[in-house]
């Protein structure tokens, strides 16, 4: 879709180069942004010019918020990272064509904060920290609170998601994920990933829901405290993809199927 109120695309070279003043947005894959109107936009700041790694492999991951899910997609098998499938079953989950595959970005679909967003899934599945450039600086936080809702995130007015880590210790971990939704390919009704933490388990609940939920259980849960955990839930997600009872029977459902696959 062409965007008739923009006055002009801006590519940045520099970090110093990177403001957002009022009616600017950043651009990376464009996806969603060329997807309707804009209409209270008139520039659009280019960060593929940045020229930022689409990832760094070390202690853990680091994957840039320009870092595209085709790329994302074709990253390296890293021995002993048992939850790395996670990466591609996210993916996986999304809805797209091959032209969205190779331009949508990470960071793009983390910070449009839809209930469906499926990196979203992945980074607080992972518990991954965000790291966010300001104008006057940088400050990290975990993903489970930089989405605060439908299209809600806390980023503040000029603030740019940079990358997300993933420490080593939670991709060493085994995993199990479940996905339903209304048709076969159709969008994410509920996700729940579960991952062993030590004699525990993690849950981290999406798509059902506003915004992420995960719960940390120290020893290994039973069915009924997965349920407990999961009846805690007030907000049910409402869509033409599902209504709540439905997502929060699902959410139910998956969250028993993922505690069974990982006792």
């Amino acid at each position: 879709m062409d965007l008739t109120s923009l006055d002009h695309i801006r590519t940045p070279r520099s970090r110093s180069d990177l403001v957002l003043g009022p009616g600017s947005a950043p651009l990376a894959g464009g996806t969603w942004l060329f997807s309707e109107p804009q209409r209270d936009l008139s520039e659009l700041v280019d960060l593929t010019g940045l020229g930022w790694a689409p990832f760094e492999v070390g202690e853990g991951l680091t994957i840039a918020a320009t870092c595209t899910l085709r790329q994302l997609a074709d990253l390296p098998a890293v021995p002993g990272w048992r939850s790395q499938n996670l990466v591609v079953e996210c993916l996986r989950s999304l809805v797209m064509s091959e032209k969205v595959w190779d331009l949508a970005t990470v960071g793009g679909n983390i910070c449009l904060a839809l209930p469906a967003g499926s990196l979203i899934t992945l980074a607080v599945a992972l518990e991954a920290t965000a790291v966010v450039w300001t104008p006057s600086g940088e400050y990290e936080l975990p993903v489970l609170d930089l989405v605060t809702g439908v299209r809600s995130t806390a980023l503040g007015p000029g603030d740019v998601l940079r990358s997300i880590t993933i420490h080593a210790d939670a991709l060493a971990s085994p995993s199990a994920f479940g996905r339903a939704a209304l048709t076969r390919h159709g969008r994410s009704g509920a996700i729940v990933v579960g991952r062993r933490d030590g004699d525990g388990l993690v849950a981290t609940i999406t798509a059902s829901v506003p915004r992420p939920y995960r719960f940390a259980f120290s020893s290994y849960p039973s069915t009924g405290a997965v349920a407990e955990a999961v009846d805690t839930i007030e907000d049910w997600y409402d869509d033409p993809h599902g209504a709540p009872d439905w997502r929060r029977a699902q959410t139910l459902r998956l969250a028993e199927q993922v505690r069974r696959e990982l006792a």
